[in-house]
């Protein structure tokens, strides 16, 4: 008898909830698929600025976004929760790698960020499609950065310094993305050699009024500068917290008080007039 509750409480209370959640997933994936299938795929763009002078955009970061079969953008957190293990996260990050690369060769005074997960580096269509960017134009190594998460960083820590290595050879930059949401072992930070770094945006919301995350966000900041890396504030939403980011010492700041992402950026709207006329 007890064994049979065991079983049950075990397995078959979690089952239609484990049934619910699979369901799901596989109907993301599908939409994934169908997105890639159909090129419904597109990058919006978000300005990083320099924090005393937000009127000066450092770079802009190009985030991934997919058309559902309503034609409605959805953002990257929508999907790449089930993209980031399947085969459809590498293709994902090989389509943004190959958009970002062709948005660089035709804008030559862009400085760009793309998204990738680690688990994409022995992903050999993406090297591919790097190597042949990086051919296309020789300029655009100095102008692209790498942004890898901090939890996808830590799957794989000996593989990524020495991918890292390699292509800061070649001249690109690396950002360390979304920093203070995993878990790091600082031993492995120096040997990353991240040029970027940027804050988590959970220790950036309200921070103006937050005594515990202006404390974490300090000794986040002080690590990053430690490292000599450029430190940028993430989610920045309101005229406090910018203020307050400033006089803490960031480099540059990101958020929508700066910038929505959009996939119709200056450059682009500027060629449709053009195109226009």
């Amino acid at each position: 008898m007890n064994g049979m509750a065991e079983r049950i409480g075990a397995g078959e209370l979690d089952s239609p909830l484990a049934w619910a959640n699979n369901v799901r997933d596989r109907s993301v994936n599908q939409m994934i698929e169908r997105a890639i299938r159909q090129k419904d795929v597109l990058l919006a763009y978000q300005p990083v600025v320099s924090a005393r002078q937000p009127d000066r955009i450092a770079f802009h970061e190009g985030l991934i976004r997919i058309l559902d079969e309503d034609h409605n953008i959805l953002p990257a957190g929508d999907f790449m929760p089930v993209a980031e293990t399947r085969e459809t996260g590498r293709i994902i990050d090989c389509l943004s790698l190959e958009m970002g690369l062709n948005t660089l060769a035709e804008q030559p005074s862009l400085r760009l960020s793309i998204n990738m997960s680690a688990r994409s580096i022995g992903y050999p269509r993406w090297m591919e499609v790097l190597n042949r960017g990086l051919a296309r134009d020789r300029t655009v190594a100095e102008r692209l950065i790498l942004e890898i998460t901090e939890s996808s960083a830590m799957i794989m820590p000996d593989l990524v310094t020495v991918f890292m290595a390699d292509l800061h050879r070649r001249g690109i930059s690396f950002a360390l993305d979304d920093f203070g949401a995993g878990y790091t072992a600082f031993r492995y930070l120096k040997e990353f050699y991240f040029d970027i770094v940027k804050i988590d945006g959970q220790f950036i919301r309200g921070i103006h009024q937050d005594a515990n995350n202006q404390v974490l966000t300090a000794a986040l900041v002080s690590i990053g500068q430690h490292f000599d890396m450029l430190t940028v504030a993430e989610a920045v939403e309101h005229p406090e917290e910018a203020a307050f980011l400033v006089n803490a010492g960031f480099d540059c700041l990101q958020g929508y008080y700066f910038g929505m992402p959009t996939t119709l950026p200056s450059w682009m709207a500027e060629g449709n007039r053009r195109a226009a006329g």
